[in-house]
């Protein structure tokens, strides 16, 4: 997901397409009900911005790719310096993939569902033997921090903070569980790609979809963004780090650096 604000007012017109102006505002950041994280909630400020109204797509990307010659992290050779008393035959270019598991495991440990996988990246996002050809409108996957943004200096924007990109994904609706609101599935409808049955073994697939899926498949958030919820994670410009408690915060325009919030695209 990427931004791009203006100098002072919203211009009468989005500054390219598929973007949507969000309005500033104050809102309550982060969640004392979930992960330790998020906490504590706190007043934070964010002026308006302009966001793409969904994650970058394959197609996207791969348009950028094709004009650059970009090659993504996951592409790019190890250097076996940076990984002392490791086989260098084992060191090839990969990324993580998921893999259920055949039954409830401990979820604590994240190599039950996450493995490294040589040659799997945004072209192949299983891994070598997998393609994109069906997935143009799906967001793409295996992008690291230092790919976003290097895409969204291509694309003349930048990406938001951690705060405008919650801000903007609450779509107004502060204090909500959900960026639709606080029913999970109101009247059972499903508003999000997510995981639905016991993780990481059990996947009822009640939304429709297994793994990604297109874009725009489920309602927009108040402010006309798509997949705010579910999909993928998303990036925004942060550091991680932990917050004290305190008065309200206003979101600085200054790039601080590449932390995650969700994956980007």
């Amino acid at each position: 997901m990427t931004s791009k604000r203006p100098a002072r007012r919203a211009p009468l017109r989005s500054p390219t397409a598929g973007m949507t102006w969000v309005p500033g505002g104050s809102f309550a950041m982060g969640s004392d009900d979930f992960y330790p994280e998020e906490r504590p909630v706190r007043r934070v400020e964010v002026d308006g911005f302009w966001m793409d109204d969904h994650p970058v797509t394959v197609a996207e990307f791969r348009r950028f790719a094709a004009a650059t010659g970009y090659v993504t992290v996951a592409e790019r050779p190890l250097d076996p310096a940076q990984y002392p008393g490791t086989d260098p035959a084992l060191l090839r270019p990969g990324s993580l993939v998921f893999h259920p598991t055949d039954g409830p495991v401990d979820l604590r440990d994240v190599t039950q569902w996450w493995h490294y996988v040589p040659g799997a990246q945004w072209r192949r996002p299983r891994g070598p033997d997998s393609g994109i050809k069906q997935l143009g409108d799906h967001p793409v996957t295996h992008v690291a921090a230092e790919d976003a943004e290097a895409y969204a200096a291509w694309a003349g924007k930048q990406l938001p903070s951690e705060a405008e990109w919650e801000f903007a994904a609450r779509g107004g609706l502060d204090g909500a569980t959900f960026t639709w609101g606080n029913d999970f599935a109101p009247d059972g409808v499903m508003m999000a790609n997510t995981w639905q049955g016991e993780f990481p073994w059990q996947n009822l697939m009640t939304d429709g979809w297994e793994g990604t899926s297109p874009v725009k498949s489920f309602p927009a958030n108040g402010y006309g963004l798509f997949d705010m919820a579910g999909n993928v994670w998303e990036w925004t410009s942060d550091y991680y780090t932990t917050r004290p408690a305190g008065h309200i915060q206003h979101a600085c325009c200054t790039r601080q650096g590449a932390g995650t919030r969700r994956s980007i695209i």
